[in-house]
């Protein structure tokens, strides 16, 4: 018999979080989340968008033993943006079975019906600003640094379930030895004729981390604003994210372009963490798992191209040219080995096209759903 239960007590909020962990014991691909960073991810007191947004955590039990996972969720700030009535659900995993899946999927539903919502969308972890979408290409190799991982299986119960595509996003993967070298050659000049422009190339200043994330916010709720389902970040949220990734920051790899001292637009890739955190049980970092992070993480050869993005009135002026040079020249200084480009809309022309050219290929496609109540 399939029950579900609603999370109330930490307890239940650590068997929500470490569920995966067993669900995925015999797979090598997977990497573990690192608890502490979904603890406070999922608790109200500790993540800032809980001030403007709420959710509910399920467990799907069978025989007393746990057999999936799902968070309903509703982002008012995203409504609001968009002009919708959407409802999400994220953090969705699952044993390959259709009635475990049903139950998950029904509280969510009922959940979201006495919110009057009218669509659902998913997966998607609070928004897609968070970890979205769900792999359904491309399993043979592990996920890179906030992106996300889940088995074959799942798009196949979720679209019994009712559930359509809505957008597929694509990941990108540039190895060392394919890097088309244009941007490189194109890189002094097009800094050069920028320069008259005013228009400066530099590194992030981590001396001055407080107002350097406060010019990037500005420059990410305008450069992405038309992407589907882009919702702002407060600043709050922004600043959050931030910090956690200083963490892990290389600041030879955050550069923004500035127009007489006007941040325009930036360019972000941060080490590819989960080649660490593959290897650490379970997402503990304590008593071994912060030594083997020490250790390990100046061994690290891949890197995710997170974000790049240029202000409108600003773009094909040569700055999205001179990011990627950028990427690739101080990728060939530090001996990356591979990049990951990702996610992109697979709508997105003009980006596609840019890592296209520069010898980035598909190697993983995302796919977030969405059906009507």
């Amino acid at each position: 018999m399939i029950r579900t239960v609603q999370i109330q007590s930490k307890k239940e909020l650590a068997a929500f979080i470490d569920f995966p962990h067993d669900l995925y014991a015999n797979d090598a691909n997977y990497v573990p989340e690192l608890f502490i960073a979904q603890r406070d991810m999922l608790s109200p007191s500790a993540h800032p968008f809980h001030k403007h947004g709420k959710i509910k955590l399920f467990l799907a039990y069978q025989d007393d033993k746990i057999v999936g996972r799902i968070a309903a969720i509703l982002n008012k700030r995203h409504n609001e943006f968009n002009n919708s009535n959407d409802g999400f659900f994220g953090f969705f995993d699952c044993i390959n079975n259709i009635e475990v899946a049903q139950s998950l999927i029904n509280e969510v539903h009922n959940w979201l019906n006495q919110n009057r919502i009218q669509t659902v969308i998913g997966p998607v972890n609070f928004s897609t600003n968070e970890t979205c979408g769900l792999l359904i290409d491309g399993f043979d190799t592990p996920p890179v640094a906030m992106m996300t991982y889940n088995k074959p299986y799942y798009s196949t119960l979720l679209e019994e379930l009712g559930y359509k595509k809505k957008v597929d996003l694509y990941a990108y993967q540039i190895l060392a030895e394919d890097f088309n070298d244009r941007p490189l050659q194109l890189l002094a000049t097009l800094t050069k004729r920028l320069a008259q422009k005013n228009i400066i190339i530099r590194k992030i200043n981590l001396k001055n981390f407080e107002q350097e994330v406060a010019s990037l916010l500005e420059v990410y709720n305008n450069a992405w604003d038309k992407n589907l389902g882009f919702v702002p970040m407060t600043k709050e949220e922004f600043e959050y994210l931030a910090k956690d990734l200083k963490l892990i920051l290389d600041p030879d790899f955050c550069v923004v372009a500035e127009h007489n001292g006007k941040v325009v637009g930036f360019s972000l890739s941060i080490p590819n963490i989960n080649q660490v955190l593959i290897k650490i049980r379970r997402g503990r970092l304590l008593p071994t798992g912060i030594i083997k992070l020490l250790l390990l993480r100046k061994k690290i050869k891949s890197i995710r191209v997170i974000a790049l993005g240029v202000l409108e009135g600003y773009r094909k002026l040569g700055i999205e040219a001179v990011f990627y040079g950028d990427v690739i020249k101080k990728s060939q200084q530090k001996n990356i080995q591979t990049a990951e480009a990702s996610w992109i809309l697979e709508n997105n022309t003009l980006m596609n096209r840019a890592i296209q050219q520069i010898n980035g290929k598909v190697y993983k496609t995302y796919r977030i759903y969405d059906r009507q109540l």
